[in-house]
């Protein structure tokens, strides 16, 4: 089998040197050369414009004079014509998302009370972007292109396929509404071969999108903000997500394949499976069927592997699954999928174990929004910002509150992070349930993913309707997946309601609620969906409401919450709790808090900011979740000016046994970590250095030093890594800081940087970490927040060096130099 990106991401070790992006097909893509199937990645070549929600004569005529759906072939007029001339529309290279490029707004009431949710302003709660219906002419986008069909493709069959599209999807071919898909995070394809064009004739595909209704009270960003697929195969084929395999830790496979036939007689067929481990065979089977015309069908086959490798957090061991169709000895498609040989046990009284191993869940929630990007994560972000999780210690991770791009979870396989998969609305309707059925089809085979969650905090979870809501979807989930468990995040109604349709209870916060849950339910797992909601904004030491700031020390959550410290003492000291989910590992754009007002524009919840620059306390929680690494950190910084003589409150956050403080060489004594705690002193404050000694068995192993800084200096930039593959989607993160003339970090600077990319790539975004900036995500520039920024970098297909260089009035300008191959 070729090695692709996926398998590349799988050799290399998480603390080691990043990986370009992931692969540019799909485990569906079918590696043989022989295959038929081709499943191209549409990220380039599209063209954009925004529309207007409710002006159709601004909106590009569509739905004027209800012509769209009146004649099929003339929907959206002469935007589907080949000869539409869109230059003065904008390219774009998926994903894309538009709202990230809309300015800030405060036109609009504010709730002043972060605890009355049903009171939240919506333009707060998606970061106070001018989207929405406040903003109709910014609320409906336009993309444009032209699909790479060859005349060849007439004898076969053609499909789009969207990871997501946010939101209200219209799909548009040469004039056809093909289809209408109105979730903005579940998945989606669409047979589109009959309506191409058969005589060389170009191909339009238009994609409407109206973001005016949102589904969440976060950011949630606009556009084809996940990939687009465009897949060709013969017309005797397995349909989208058409393979589950169900391994078991002895080495059984059982393998279900549905097989489509679009012809006009029936198809005898021959089935082989074939299990590759890095490429090599190691078991194979085969059946054969008969499939009647333009029926499908779904054919049951076995094979086993001797003495499997497991898939575990820390062996992420992984196997191809290549499915072959053949008719006589013509192969008509192959369809690979990756899985792993795992199973799980979640026991009411012994807690979670992974291939019989208790394992305790160090998991964080999050949503999908970076900075600089928004919404529209490339892959190589979104694995460097999972391998954060895994030098945090995280070994679960909670797609908060819809289902994720695949891609993370093509990363979570490889790396080693468990997943609780979650569905966007708890409903019984068709139209939710369908989009429950794309989730648990599309990833079930998952080796990564634990749990499927059918809902966050629902209105009706204690309810007699959200009873028979939840018995309807735990059934379909069952029907379709039996190997896994289905849980759903209540923060009310515990023991009432939706409890008796789930398996394993899912406690958001609340704690004080879970002993008398078990006395009244015993048998029933409890895992935390949702713990801490403790807020920290990055280099602040003392909450500041005017500036809408919180203290980086382990201090601060709303009503509803626990500290870091508070959580996780309490949930690892009880063997029969699974584990938790910390709300959340990234802030995110949004539902501010603890600040529900202007110019807060997003949460303090993360153990990262929005940069993914850790917090002080990320490195409480790497003290007590990596058994493998000690840790020594301290805080805060030592630029006190004024403050001289006045007490200083200095943590450090440890694994080791002891630790000695000293200030300018002067002990301040040595104190021990209490289990799940941290060591502190009060420190009359002096300019100098504050040094830390931390001792394992009596030997000084690590050492943590704060020195006061001086006046701006340079600039620096650390890049995550240096060589990228020119491939038009990988990502450089470099992460830019201010020192003084000793190097040193300057804790409060606040510097204007200007970026200047030259070479085969391009500035796709900046961000600084600070809840309350303002500065645009697309830009050149980005002032330091607390003495830190970050630059996007995103090669291009063309290879060749790429050059950034960062520059601040009176600093050294600090220059790095990338290759793309």
């Amino acid at each position: 089998m070729p090695i692709d990106r996926r398998t590349l991401i799988h050799s290399l070790p998480v603390a080691g040197a990043a990986i370009a992006s992931l692969a540019p097909a799909s485990a569906s893509a079918g590696s043989a050369t022989s295959s038929p199937r081709q499943r191209i990645r549409l990220d380039e070549g599209w063209r954009f414009a925004l529309g207007h929600a409710a002006d159709p004569d601004r909106d590009f005529g569509f739905g004027d004079f209800q012509r769209t759906f009146a004649k099929q072939g003339r929907a959206a007029g002469a935007l589907a014509a080949p000869d539409y001339d869109d230059r003065r529309w904008r390219e774009v290279t998926l994903p894309h998302d538009w709202a990230v490029e809309l300015p800030f707004v405060n036109n609009i009431r504010f709730s002043r009370n972060p605890a009355d949710k049903d009171d939240e302003d919506p333009v707060a709660a998606h970061g106070y972007k001018a989207i929405g219906r406040n903003f109709p002419e910014n609320s409906v986008g336009w993309y444009r292109i032209t699909l790479p069909i060859a005349p060849a493709d007439a004898k076969g069959r053609v499909a789009l396929e969207f990871d997501g599209a946010f939101r209200d999807a219209t799909i548009i071919v040469n004039g056809y509404i093909v289809t209408q898909h109105h979730g903005g995070y579940a998945s989606f394809g669409v047979d589109i071969t009959d309506f191409l064009n058969t005589d060389g004739a170009a191909d339009v595909l238009l994609v409407r999108l109206d973001a005016s209704l949102g589904e969440g009270w976060f950011y949630e960003g606009a556009g084809l903000y996940r990939h687009v697929w465009l897949v060709k195969t013969a017309p005797l084929f397995v349909p989208q997500w058409g393979v589950f395999a169900r391994a078991s830790r002895d080495g059984q496979v059982d393998i279900d394949v549905e097989v489509a036939n679009r012809r006009e007689t029936r198809a005898d067929v021959r089935i082989e499976a074939l299990v590759l481990d890095a490429g090599a065979p190691v078991a194979s089977g085969q059946t054969t069927q008969s499939v009647a015309a333009w029926r499908d069908t779904t054919a049951k086959l076995t094979c086993k592997v001797p003495s499997p490798r497991l898939w575990s957090t820390d062996a992420p061991n992984l196997y191809v699954l290549r499915v072959t169709i053949r008719e006589g000895e013509t192969i008509q498609d192959v369809y690979d999928i990756r899985f792993g040989f795992r199973d799980f046990r979640f026991d009411a009284r012994e807690g979670f174990f992974l291939n019989d191993r208790p394992l305790k869940l160090k998991g964080v929630n999050n949503h999908q929004d970076h900075a600089g990007v928004g919404a529209a994560i490339p892959d190589a972000l979104q694995i460097w910002r999972l391998k954060q999780l895994k030098a945090l210690g995280a070994n679960a991770y909670r797609a908060a509150h819809n289902p994720p791009t695949p891609e993370l979870l093509d990363a979570c396989d490889a790396l080693g992070l468990l997943v609780i998969d979650e569905t966007r609305q708890m409903s019984s309707a068709p139209e939710p349930m369908d989009e429950l059925r794309r989730l648990v089809r599309r990833d079930r085979n998952h080796p990564c993913v634990m749990l499927w969650s059918i809902g966050n905090e629902e209105p009706q979870q204690g309810t007699a309707r959200g009873a028979k809501i939840a018995k309807a979807m735990a059934r379909e989930i069952r029907a379709l997946d039996p190997t896994r468990k289905v849980t759903a995040a209540m923060n009310k109604g515990f023991g009432e309601g939706i409890t008796d349709a789930i398996d394993v209870m899912g406690f958001n916060y609340h704690e004080e609620l879970i002993e008398p849950f078990r006395q009244k339910y015993p048998d029933m797992p409890i895992i935390g969906t949702e713990t801490a909601s403790a807020v920290s904004t990055r280099g602040e030491y003392a909450r500041d409401d005017k500036r809408s700031v919180v203290s980086s020390y382990d201090v601060d959550a709303p009503y509803w919450g626990k500290t870091a410290q508070a959580w996780w003492k309490l949930y690892n000291a009880k063997p029969y709790l699974l584990g938790g989910f910390v709300w959340t590992g990234f802030d995110y754009r949004g539902e501010p808090t603890p600040f529900n007002w202007w110019p807060s524009i997003s949460s303090n919840f993360g153990i990262l900011d929005l940069c993914g620059l850790p917090k002080d306390i990320f490195y409480y929680y790497q003290a007590w979740w990596r058994d493998d690494l000690p840790v020594l950190h301290l805080l805060p910084h030592w630029n006190w000016e004024g403050q001289e003589g006045k007490t200083v409150e200095v943590w450090a956050y440890t694994n080791l046994d002891t630790v000695e403080l000293f200030l300018n060489g002067k002990s301040l004594g040595r104190r021990s970590p209490p289990k799940d705690g941290h060591v502190q002193w009060s420190v009359p404050y002096a300019p100098g250095r504050l040094v830390a000694y931390g001792f394992k068995g009596g030997e000084v192993v690590l050492k943590s030093e704060r020195r006061t800084a001086g006046a701006p200096a340079s600039i620096v930039v650390e890049a995550d890594r240096t060589r990228l593959a020119a491939d038009g989607q990988d990502v450089a993160v470099l992460n830019v800081s201010v020192r003084d003339k000793a190097g040193v970090i300057v804790p409060k600077a606040a510097v204007r940087v200007d970026f200047d990319l030259t070479g085969a790539g391009r500035l796709i975004g900046v961000g600084n970490g600070d809840p309350n900036c303002h500065e645009a995500d697309k830009a050149s520039f980005r002032t330091t927040y607390n003495g830190w920024a970050q630059a996007l970098v995103q090669t291009r297909k063309t290879p060749g060096d790429i050059r950034l260089a960062a520059r601040a009035e009176g600093l050294t300008t600090a220059v790095v130099a990338l290759s793309s191959r």
